[in-house]
């Protein structure tokens, strides 16, 4: 059974990538004005007086009540330099990070040629889970202090399926979130069909933006939930179906289904085997279903519709 198991998953693997190959664009020819600026460095680097220029270049940083002597402070601050030291150790060099966002960048801007590209700062946050990437008003903020990688010492509270995010190949995922953010409309939402589909939007813009990441890093998951996702999508599917739960407008259903969480609450037994988020991978194959079987443009899927996204997506589960 476990050879066949282990057959099962490779051949999965293989067909994923297979198809990720007919999905591949060409973006070698795109140009880019990109480089990061690291004010993480360049602030803890700073003493009483280059300060002022640390200020100049980075005004945006240092608002009217941070004095000079908080922010000599916060720099000589025995926590914040072993925080420094720390994320030092791993990104004292941004070459990969920026080969990532390169390549991000150039996909974005291949599906929208208007697309600028933001200015990009490094930087730390103490560890702000909820705000590890920012982007607004070109400017496109990482907080670099969150990650270290899923073992680190600085992480050890968190929950496991927090940790599993707090990586390096996770930063340009959740910078094509950021960007994907912006660029879908914003909509009322009650129905649970509605959120997963725009959530599935999510997913296949991040899925054409980042076609080299494996979809187990996209979707924030080990490789056996993501392989617990695949091998049981059918079955999910059908639990939706038969509990009446797709045009169901109880918000608790994006508790369960949609909403970072350690597993999807199905109310079983087995619960703590799934994955979290079960209705955005769901979703995600029901948009991907739908545009393999419609001509419409990247651009045009968002705006379309969730009834006629369902309606003309012809999906059916995998067995």
């Amino acid at each position: 059974m476990r050879f066949y198991f282990t057959l099962f998953v490779v051949l999965v693997l293989f067909f994923s990538c297979s198809n990720k190959n007919k999905s591949q664009i060409a973006i070698s020819d795109i140009k880019l004005d990109f480089t990061i600026k690291r004010f993480d460095v360049d602030f803890y680097s700073a003493n009483e007086e280059t300060l002022i220029d640390v200020k100049d270049e980075y005004p945006y940083f240092f608002p009217e009540q941070l004095s000079d002597s908080l922010a000599l402070s916060k720099i000589n601050d025995e926590q914040e330099r072993e925080l420094f030291t720390e994320t030092q150790l791993l990104y004292n060099s941004l070459n990969n990070l920026e080969n990532e966002l390169t390549g991000l960048f150039k996909h974005v801007k291949y599906y929208y040629p208007t697309f600028k590209v933001p200015k990009v700062i490094t930087m730390l946050s103490n560890i702000d889970y909820d705000n590890r990437v920012i982007y607004a008003d070109s400017l496109l903020l990482i907080s670099l202090d969150a990650y270290l990688g899923k073992n680190h010492r600085f992480y050890s509270d968190y929950p496991n399926y927090i940790k599993q995010t707090n990586t390096e190949n996770h930063i340009s995922v959740d910078v094509a979130n950021a960007l994907i953010d912006t660029q879908l409309p914003t909509k009322m939402q009650r129905r649970f069909v509605d959120k997963i589909i725009s959530e599935g939007k999510k997913a296949y813009l991040i899925d054409r933006y980042l076609p080299n990441v494996s979809d187990a890093i996209k979707m924030g998951y080990t490789p056996e939930k993501l392989n617990w996702a695949i091998t049981n999508e059918e079955q999910v599917w059908m639990y939706f179906i038969e509990n009446n739960l797709l045009f169901d407008t109880n918000t608790k259903l994006s508790q369960r289904f949609i909403d970072n969480s350690p597993f999807s609450k199905f109310y079983t037994a087995e619960d703590k085997s799934t994955p979290g988020r079960i209705g955005v991978w769901l979703g995600w194959q029901i948009v991907a279903s739908y545009m393999q079987h419609n001509d419409v443009s990247l651009q045009e899927l968002l705006k379309k519709d969730t009834d006629e996204i369902f309606n003309k997506s012809k999906y059916k589960p995998k067995k």
